[in-house]
């Protein structure tokens, strides 16, 4: 089979034909249709991320697609189903075999490329916002990257949760993406100065932040008495240094975050959450935003895109 992978650190994936993978115990084989682009697979490139697999690689956290064999011990899923899984690497390919344990039904109104759009973006955010921030109604949200896959979720669950959105997003094209997700407010993180802008609107209540740097400093300086912060991400390349002080005058709490790391230490929250979010898809309440799909051939390509940040929402590669 095909399979693009990751052969040195640092440089482009090379597409191999490798073994197809067969399922072991407590397995399934999958046949991926799609596998949706996560920031996360640009650090296991360059080997700063929190799992570094042994190269060659196949890389891809997240996919869509149908159950072509079942391993011993499995008895809740069959040949022919149609699932989505968070498998942290192994997606770009034309087959998987991943723990039965991290599949999860999809519904059958659920296009392949929403599928692998779904888990990690929408499953983050409601986490975050709901399960650790307890986000309330009424409440103002501050949503760093608001365009980017998990800020744009962040943006549309926020207003589902009847909080008010602050989005902050690089450019007023990314900020209108924002908007039609739900924003209240646009902050353009190019040109605006967020902590004056935010505390303006009368401060942020909960702060969601996949980037680090300076505008974690400055969102930080815009919360109001008792609000919490979830750093998730660094997409800056930063990782701030939080001031103890400040979080004592202003009784403000500091939510360490790895929606992942839930597969091992408590997975209902995952499943929990994904009950939820299907029953809102199925509703029409949320749709997810891809702005790219592209081949198995083209996955450099896709990659750039997130690199570069010339994406908005899921950058998702089909494979055929």
């Amino acid at each position: 089979m095909r399979a693009m992978q990751v052969t040195e650190l640092g440089q482009p994936l090379s597409l191999r034909e490798v073994p197809t993978p067969e399922p072991g115990l407590g397995q399934v084989q999958v046949k991926v249709h799609t596998c949706g682009l996560n920031f996360g697979d640009l650090l296991v490139i360059k080997g700063t991320y929190q799992e570094k697999p042994q190269l060659p690689a196949t890389i891809g956290m997240e996919l869509c697609g149908t159950i072509t064999a079942v391993g011993e011990g499995v008895t809740d899923f069959a040949r022919g189903q149609r699932v989505a899984a968070y498998c942290g690497f192994g997606a770009l390919a034309d087959y998987a075999a991943i723990p039965a344990a991290v599949c999860v039904p999809i519904p059958d109104k659920m296009p392949a490329e929403d599928a692998a759009a779904f888990l990690i973006t929408y499953g983050t955010s409601h986490v975050a916002l709901d399960y650790k921030a307890h986000l309330q109604p009424g409440e103002r949200l501050l949503v760093l990257g608001a365009s980017g896959g998990v800020g744009l979720t962040a943006v549309e669950l926020g207003k589902l949760m009847g909080a008010e959105v602050i989005a902050v997003a690089r450019g007023a094209a990314k900020l209108d993406v924002a908007r039609a997700m739900g924003a209240d407010h646009l902050i353009d993180s190019d040109t605006d100065d967020i902590r004056s802008m935010v505390k303006e609107l009368g401060g942020a209540d909960v702060v969601y932040d996949p980037i680090g740097g300076d505008q974690f400093k400055a969102a930080l300086r815009a919360c109001n008495p008792e609000a919490r912060l979830i750093p998730l991400g660094f997409a800056s390349g930063e990782v701030p240094q939080i001031p103890a002080n400040h979080l004592l005058v202003k009784n403000l709490t500091v939510i360490g975050f790895y929606w992942g790391g839930y597969t091992r230490v408590n997975p209902k929250v995952l499943t929990d959450s994904f009950k939820v979010l299907t029953e809102w898809y199925v509703q029409g309440k949320i749709k997810p935003h891809v702005s790219h799909v592209l081949p198995l051939e083209q996955a450099n390509e896709a990659l750039d895109l997130l690199r570069a940040r010339k994406a908005t929402g899921k950058v998702v590669v089909s494979i055929n």
